[in-house]
């Protein structure tokens, strides 16, 4: 199912958020924005508040804990999906590349999609996926830094960035796709790190010392 809401999402950006939308009139486009802002923030609530302590603590009460992240990544995905198939469209282009900038456009996206595939590696797809925890596999809590995250402290979330904001077609539709995504993963950091302090103590401090940068090299 994770791998499922990952195609369905390449494919509706690639395609149908690629198009050039005609113009829905000025209601169609005014409600077209905070449509799309509550899908996002539906996906999004889901997606922080289940991963707390006190939600997974809760969970394992009324789930086996073998089950508890897979569970997480079930409903996750299925949200995704649904968030991404009822997006609305919203007219119009921001910019449109040509060769050769086409070229570096596409590069950029490409290295986004590196980065997250390679962040992930670091942390284990199959842990992430709740897999290990099924199979009674699951390996203890270890804080590793290496690759991307020497980077940046959230390789994955920039991977993000580069891929939704790097395309050479930035229609209305990606665009705000792009905007209310990675604003909400901005928004989410300071949260999940919290999390990772009281998990991991000094240990991920020295982290957050040693890798100045959250998200964005430079900026963020």
């Amino acid at each position: 199912m994770f791998v499922a809401s990952l195609a369905f999402f390449g494919w509706s950006y690639a395609v149908r958020f690629g198009r050039t939308a005609a113009s829905p009139g000025h209601a169609g486009s005014v409600t077209a924005l905070p449509v799309n802002a509550c899908l996002f923030t539906l996906f999004a609530l889901h997606h922080s508040l289940m991963a707390r302590t006190g939600a997974k603590r809760w969970l394992m009460r009324v789930a086996p804990a073998a089950l508890e992240r897979s569970l997480y990544v079930w409903i996750a995905s299925l949200l995704f999906i649904l968030t991404c198939a009822a997006w609305r469209e919203i007219p119009g282009v921001l910019y449109d590349v040509r060769w050769p900038w086409k070229g570096a456009c596409v590069a950029l996206q490409l290295w986004g999609v590196w980065l997250t595939l390679r962040s992930a590696g670091v942390i284990d797809p199959l842990e992430l996926a709740g897999i290990r925890q099924v199979l009674g596999r699951e390996r203890p809590a270890s804080f590793k830094v290496y690759g991307p995250y020497l980077l940046v402290r959230h390789p994955i979330y920039f991977g993000w960035a580069l891929m939704t904001f790097g395309t050479p077609l930035m229609t209305g539709t990606r665009l705000s796709f792009a905007v209310i995504s990675t604003l909400y993963l901005m928004v989410a950091i300071p949260f999940e790190e919290r999390s990772l302090i009281d998990a991991f103590g000094d240990e991920y401090r020295a982290y957050q010392r040693r890798v100045r940068w959250r998200m964005l090299p430079g900026l963020f």
